[in-house]
């Protein structure tokens, strides 16, 4: 892909809902304590939608920011990707709700479904369109309400996630700059592990769905974290492989926030420093696909990135899917 145009970021944005629900507030909902949770996830907070906020409001935030950021409005932009598990509706998209928020009549929109592993998805997908010159630029957003699917009676899982989405306008960079690399992956045979199995078409919302509560999130958390902690390994080395890259040139590392065990373990295998690696999980908790451009557009903010760092995305999520990305910031 580097014969081609560099395709990089040049806006981002985030944003996440005013309402906090703490660790301490858990406690007074179901039997667990802070301890419990820190010590297992590095979780402290994270941030719940309020009851008229849908997935779009959130990325309808996120993205003006990014639109700022870029210098850009929503005129400019060609196309939209919303990498959600929870969209506003099953249709119209997200991404087509968003496009009429923004004015963005002359961009294409759509959603794109691979959980946790979705912005790194909508980014491989964006700077193809871009490369192959049929696009000039696109919107990606990463963007989940899970509180709306979480079951805050079930102990192991409500701990575990929040709301928030986080935006990136990609476009044409500088020569040397850009993505160089990514790696996508999936191994649907362990679907069953991280799923909401009511709502759609096999499962078709009833009396009976409700009841056995199959609209919420449900997840073997044993076997997830194995695949997790096995997937950001092999995929973290591939991507930078392809890249032509080594474990020593990362010069920042943004792995999915689900769980500090995963990353600590992730930062273990690559041999990176603390200093190397953004995390925010203590503060916003499991996102799914806000999850990695939360906290890169975070460390954006905090100046963690000057011009020509080399930047490693990693995710992986329900599918399960799994995502890896090189940028030359």
């Amino acid at each position: 892909m580097n014969n081609l145009r560099p395709v990089g970021v040049i806006g981002t944005g985030k944003y996440v809902p005013e309402k906090i629900l703490t660790n301490s507030d858990l406690e007074k909902m179901v039997d667990t304590n802070d301890e419990w949770i820190v010590s297992r996830t590095g979780i402290k907070e994270r941030h719940i939608a309020a009851p008229d906020q849908a997935t779009s409001d959130l990325a309808y935030e996120a993205a003006i920011k990014a639109l700022e950021s870029a210098g850009m409005t929503g005129s400019d932009l060609d196309l939209i990707i919303v990498a959600t598990i929870t969209p506003d509706s099953a249709f119209p998209s997200t991404a087509c709700i968003l496009q009429d928020k923004l004015g963005a009549k002359g961009a294409a929109a759509f959603d794109l479904s691979a959980a946790c592993s979705g912005f790194v998805y909508g980014l491989a997908t964006a700077t193809s369109f871009i490369k192959s010159g049929l696009y000039n630029n696109a919107l990606v957003i990463g963007a989940d309400c899970l509180s709306r699917i979480t079951d805050y009676t079930d102990r192991n899982t409500c701990v575990l996630f929040g709301d928030g989405a986080g935006a990136v306008i990609v476009g044409e960079v500088p020569e040397g700059r850009g993505f160089k690399s990514f790696d996508l992956g999936a191994e649907g045979a362990g679907g069953s592990l991280l799923q909401l199995e009511g709502g759609g078409s096999r499962l078709p919302a009833s009396a009976e769905t409700i009841e056995n509560k199959k609209h919420y999130i449900y997840m073997n958390g044993r076997e997830v974290f194995k695949f997790a902690v096995r997937v950001m390994g092999t995929a973290t080395l591939e991507v930078l492989n392809k890249a032509g890259l080594d474990r020593s040139d990362v010069d920042l590392f943004v792995p999915h926030q689900a769980n500090i065990r995963i990353i600590q373990s992730a930062m273990q295998r690559l041999d990176l420093p603390e200093e190397k690696v953004v995390v925010n999980v203590d503060k916003y908790a499991n996102t799914s696909a806000a999850s990695i451009p939360l906290a890169l557009v975070e460390a954006a903010e905090e100046g963690r990135m000057k011009a020509g760092d080399t930047v490693l995305m990693v995710g992986f999520g329900g599918g399960l899917t799994w995502g890896a990305s090189v940028l030359v910031w």
